[in-house]
């Protein structure tokens, strides 16, 4: 079998929007639209950080509907094509369909994806399909009811997380993605339920390694599980063959089982970072634009929709932005995890 690869620059054509200092493109932004969440997962939002005293954003700082699709718009223009709509938990947000609708009538913008938890997606699976989403990914680590709760956190049992899903694709949000953190000696035991799960559902599951995002997490090298030995791990079950979709920009490394089973992918940041293919930016609920999902602080854009700014001026603000950008950080990774501070996961999305 073939191990795996990393990912090669794609061909672009020149003069086709803003590139930063290593030549990336923008194409992708993130949205969060809320710092609040209804579970506590450990790697992300741990209870003795974010418990009942913890401050969540004052709601009336968030940027509103029309202030997110003015700024989708304006990076649409600079060649933002896919946008994530994630949190916290974005379907706390209220009215997120509406958020959505506004979003699937930018000109450009055509692909329009959730992060969700799954819990709340029987109430807004078909309102958010109505309203233009066209993809779901769901967090969810592991289909054991009592790892699940341990991990995160929660007296909610996984069968909400399941009817999550099922509501989505009857929704025809599809194929739903799942996203599975792994941890060794915590949920790493739940490999290939999660994939046995996927093959019978036709869902996609993505295993990602454990990643210190932010400083709360508690990240240890020793409980990354190697996306390598994921598939080998899988090969060994149901032999996989690699699927190459040629874009050179994916995060995932896909691999399709031979036996008709359908797909699973890997996301190896730890291992096998993927920073010089990095096309993503992310906007915090309070409208600051992050360049990098390890970054400490990002750009204020609140302030500058707030006071006035028109069109011109944001576009040649953003492109500004970009084109300073230089990060790397999952390159620059040492063998004890980055250090300094750095953005919480749940402030700005995975």
């Amino acid at each position: 079998m073939r191990g795996m690869h990393s990912p090669q620059p794609s061909a672009t054509t020149p003069g086709d929007g803003p590139r930063d200092q290593l030549g990336r493109a923008l194409r992708d932004l993130r949205v969060s639209v809320t710092d609040r969440c209804n579970l506590r997962c450990r790697y992300c939002m741990p209870r003795e950080v974010f418990g009942p005293d913890h401050a969540f954003l004052p709601r009336e700082d968030l940027l509103g509907f029309e202030e997110i699709s003015r700024l989708v718009r304006v990076l649409a223009g600079l060649g933002v094509g896919k946008i994530r709509i994630t949190g916290g938990e974005p379907l706390l947000r209220r009215d997120l369909s509406e958020l959505v609708a506004q979003i699937a009538a930018v000109e450009g913008i055509h692909d329009i994806a959730l992060t969700t938890n799954g819990v709340l997606l029987p109430q807004h699976a078909e309102d958010l399909a109505a309203a233009g989403l066209g993809r779901v990914t769901v967090s969810l680590d592991a289909l054991d009811d009592a790892t699940f709760r341990a991990m995160a956190d929660t007296a909610v049992p996984v069968a909400s997380v399941l009817a999550g899903i099922e509501a989505a694709q009857r929704a025809g949000l599809t194929p739903v993605k799942v996203n599975a953190v792994l941890q060794r000696g915590v949920n790493d035991d739940q490999l290939e339920a999660l994939a046995d799960f996927g093959r019978r559902t036709g869902v996609v599951i993505r295993f990602i390694e454990f990643m210190d995002v932010g400083t709360t997490n508690g990240w240890r090298r020793d409980q990354v599980v190697p996306a390598r030995e994921v598939v080998e791990r899988l090969h060994a079950r149901w032999p996989l063959d690699p699927v190459d979709d040629g874009s050179g920009a994916a995060v995932a490394e896909r691999y399709r089982y031979r036996d008709g089973g359908g797909e699973v992918g890997v996301i190896a940041s730890v291992t096998r970072p993927f920073c010089r293919t990095c096309t993503r930016a992310r906007l915090s609920a309070v409208g600051e634009l992050f360049t990098c999902l390890f970054g400490a602080r990002g750009h204020d854009l609140r302030a500058l929709l707030r006071g006035g700014i028109d069109d011109e001026e944001l576009t040649a603000r953003l492109a500004t932005i970009w084109g300073r950008r230089d990060d790397r950080a999952s390159e620059r990774r040492a063998a004890t995890g980055l250090t300094g501070e750095r953005v919480e996961m749940s402030y700005i999305g995975g």
